[in-house]
């Protein structure tokens, strides 16, 4: 009994705005009137368009990292694995700055970029870039989890029977793994959906080219229109919730610990 108080409260603290929020968007019928603003509209499919990108990337290059994670033995494995994961507890103010820092016109790669006539900040492309620096994290935790509890017997009879180690990866390991893949996917695309902080930093706020729905959020509300505010944030909050539910009611629990592959 003693601890059921403190964490009804705790609960209760989480809950009420969130509840609020979502209940006055409904219920004001801000989201209804919302739908014909240009902005949330605008900002909603670049928001689909530039997360469906970013999944892709981070589908690509993070499944070869996690098998990397998950099945090599290397000098210098945890500093790799820090690398990767710092992104998680980084400020996205920093995160958005450090990219600037590097791809911007002062950056590392800015001269060599403006050389090649690509411009890569305050455009769609920056934040495609954004939304992979903070999310692809949590695709590797996951499929890294997921990867490193596949049996490895079952490997080793792939490769008995003569199967390369691609072969092994496409047709044992991958498909043993996938619904860890599918959550880490699931939790990257909620995590790319949300990002704010580096995406204003690196790619501004610019209407129908870089602000997404958590733009939206922030520039209606300085602009006084409140009701496109409150839309925008129920539709983050509901596709955050329905993805976080869907990890948990699909067993996929692995994928929502940290400390998972570790």
């Amino acid at each position: 009994m003693t601890t059921r108080v403190p964490a009804a409260l705790l609960v209760v603290f989480l809950a009420l705005p969130i509840g609020v929020l979502v209940v006055q968007a409904f219920a004001g019928r801000a989201v209804i009137d919302a739908i014909g603003s240009p902005a949330v509209r605008d900002a909603f499919v670049l928001s689909l368009l530039t997360t469906g990108v970013s999944l892709v990337i981070i589908v690509a290059l993070g499944t070869p990292l996690a098998l990397l994670l998950a099945r090599g033995r290397f000098r210098g494995k945890a500093l790799l694995e820090t690398v990767v994961d710092l992104p998680i507890v980084l400020p996205p103010a920093v995160a958005g700055l450090a990219l600037l820092l590097v791809f911007g016109r002062r950056g590392a790669l800015g001269e060599a970029l403006d050389v090649a006539g690509i411009s890569i900040p305050f455009t769609t492309l920056a934040v495609i870039l954004a939304q992979v620096f903070v999310a692809a994290p949590f695709f590797v935790r996951a499929a890294r989890a997921g990867i490193a509890n596949v049996d490895r017997q079952l490997e080793d009879a792939a490769r008995d029977l003569g199967a390369g180690e691609r072969q092994v990866a496409r047709h044992v390991t991958l498909p043993l793994a996938a619904p860890a893949l599918a959550a880490g996917l699931a939790l990257s695309w909620a995590r790319a959906l949300g990002e704010f902080g580096a995406t204003i930093m690196f790619a501004g706020n610019v209407p129908g080219r870089t602000q997404t729905l958590p733009l939206v959020v922030y520039g209606e509300f300085q602009a006084g229109d409140l009701n496109a505010s409150i839309a925008a944030a129920a539709i983050l909050i509901l596709a955050a919730f329905g993805v976080l539910l869907a990890v948990r009611t699909l067993h996929w629990p692995r994928a929502l610990d940290l400390r998972a592959g570790g």
